[in-house]
């Protein structure tokens, strides 16, 4: 089973190790593509469209920081993650 980590989660890529992300979306299109994640430069934060990055979980080198977790979280990732098995299915 695929898991996601919450929203704000921070984390290094394995491609830029010198920068860190802050998690913004999840099961995000980008040019056409899937990825598991999208997310903006930590600390700067969101600076524009043009500046959001999309990666999967297999692209983080380190994890820094985990988002907040509470009820609306685990039903909502529980949610997204059965419409993703959902849709393999079909």
């Amino acid at each position: 089973m695929k898991k996601y980590l919450p929203l704000g989660s921070v984390v290094s890529l394995k491609k830029a190790q010198d920068a860190k992300f802050i998690i913004i979306g999840r099961s995000q299109i980008a040019d056409g593509s899937k990825f598991d994640y999208s997310a903006c430069l930590y600390p700067q934060g969101f600076m524009g469209a043009d500046k959001l990055y999309a990666f999967n979980n297999d692209d983080v080198d380190t994890l820094y920081f985990i988002g907040m977790q509470d009820d609306q979280e685990f039903a909502y990732r529980k949610a997204l993650i059965e419409a993703e098995e959902k849709e393999v299915k079909e």
